[in-house]
């Protein structure tokens, strides 16, 4: 009888984050469970700056971050933050995973991330300097700081890695892809290790001033799914995570923190900024069909939840639409009421959130929630976190220009 080719299974051994409500694991596993707000007055992240001149002027900012803090002043120069932002979770990831590299596994071993954005925060003061400020050329790094695969490479070269290494843009689902593209070389056994994640920087004059005239971003604070919810908040940050084949896990005695077990993506086909609940709950029930699970086995969904008008409507049908009658049994919570949207990081930070929620026993609240909107009908742990006993968690991620991901966790 010929032998059943059955996929390896992908399992996380090691996390990574840096954002606006935690510099590292431990401060943003106790931020998910207290509620805590990253919001806080905007400012300018460069050294001495000024807040701006903006209709919305509060945001997910990463306070206290001193880039040499993390590395040496030359190597700080020649990386954007969203690339050091990228390095910083990936060495707590790696540490937090207890690798050990040898020369085999750093050929075997994948790096794919997620950005959104790039380095455009680099390319923004370029033009300040050539155009305001009459300078006859920007940056001489200007190019290399602002491609938006430079936090993959700045880790492929701290780490020595020499296996694939590659970056997903696809807005904000780009860090979910770049983990749903990881699932899939581990399952394929083209690598035995990834690094997987994503990252993002976007306070500069030039991005604000363009999220500003999208009139998309809160005044006031991010209410997602509350009746009176006016827009997103942005953030910062990053997040990887280091994920293995089972095997090669328990071969050197790593204890997985949970299991990614499927990953389901679309394309709406629809509209550019416009979401489709058809879309997204096709994505969803791709995901559950890859993770060979029924909607009755998940408990917990790390939702999209911008906290915009259209998005959070959009999102509750697609959930009834692909969870049927189970979708009123969900706990479904939006973090970015906590740490904002961090756009192409996105995936990545509310993937590791939802790893944390299984594996520590406990639902993260949807802060600021207010009031029941009648489209909104599901139960959005409002404004105080649970204990929480569940197998399966689901984390979703749906992108301007219709593109779709979610994935599917497993506690272990």
């Amino acid at each position: 009888m010929d032998r059943v080719h059955r996929p390896r299974r992908a399992v996380v051994t090691g996390i990574g984050v840096i954002c606006a409500i935690g510099h590292n694991v431990r401060e943003f596993e106790d931020s998910l469970r207290a509620g805590r707000d990253g919001r806080g007055p905007m400012h300018s992240p460069e050294e001495n700056g000024e807040p701006w001149d903006l209709r919305f002027t509060h945001a997910a900012q990463i306070h206290d971050y001193v880039p040499t803090d993390h590395f040496a002043l030359k190597e700080a120069d020649m990386l954007d933050r969203f690339a050091q932002l990228a390095v910083v979770a990936a060495r707590e990831a790696v540490s937090h995973s207890g690798i050990e590299w040898t020369p085999e596994l750093r050929e075997t071993t994948a790096i794919v991330t997620g950005s959104c954005i790039g380095g455009q925060t680099t390319e923004d003061r370029g033009f300040v300097e050539v155009y305001k400020r009459g300078r006859p050329r920007p940056h001489p790094m200007t190019i290399p700081k602002t491609m938006a695969n430079a936090g993959a490479s700045a880790i492929s070269m701290e780490l020595g890695i020499t296996g694939p290494a590659f970056t997903v843009a696809t807005a904000c689902a780009s860090s979910a892809h770049a983990i749903g593209q990881a699932l899939s070389m581990i399952r394929s056994g083209m690598c035995d290790v990834t690094l997987a994640g994503g990252s993002e920087a976007t306070f500069s004059p030039g991005i604000l001033m363009a999220w500003e005239s999208m009139r998309v971003v809160s005044p006031t604070f991010c209410r997602p799914f509350s009746r009176d919810r006016n827009g997103m908040m942005l953030g910062e940050g990053g997040a990887m995570l280091v994920i293995e084949s089972l095997e090669h896990a328990e071969a050197r005695g790593a204890k997985p923190l949970a299991e990614i077990a499927g990953v389901g993506m679309s394309s709406d086909a629809h509209h550019v900024t416009q979401p489709s609940a058809e879309g997204a709950a096709r994505a969803i029930a791709r995901a559950l069909n890859d993770a060979g699970i029924g909607p009755e086995q998940v408990g917990y969904v790390n939702a999209h939840g911008t906290g915009t008008l259209v998005n959070d409507v959009t999102e509750t049908r697609a959930l009834h639409q692909a969870f049927g009658d189970h979708a009123v049994r969900l706990a479904v919570s939006s973090t970015k009421s906590m740490h904002g949207h961090t756009l192409g990081a996105a995936g990545a930070i509310e993937s590791a959130a939802a790893i944390l929620a299984l594996r520590e026993g406990f639902l993260p609240p949807t802060i600021h929630y207010n009031e029941r909107d009648p489209e909104c009908d599901l139960d959005y742990v409002p404004n105080l976190g649970r204990a929480w006993d569940g197998e399966y968690a689901m984390s979703n991620s749906f992108a301007f220009g219709g593109l779709n991901a979610v994935l599917v966790l497993r506690r272990l």
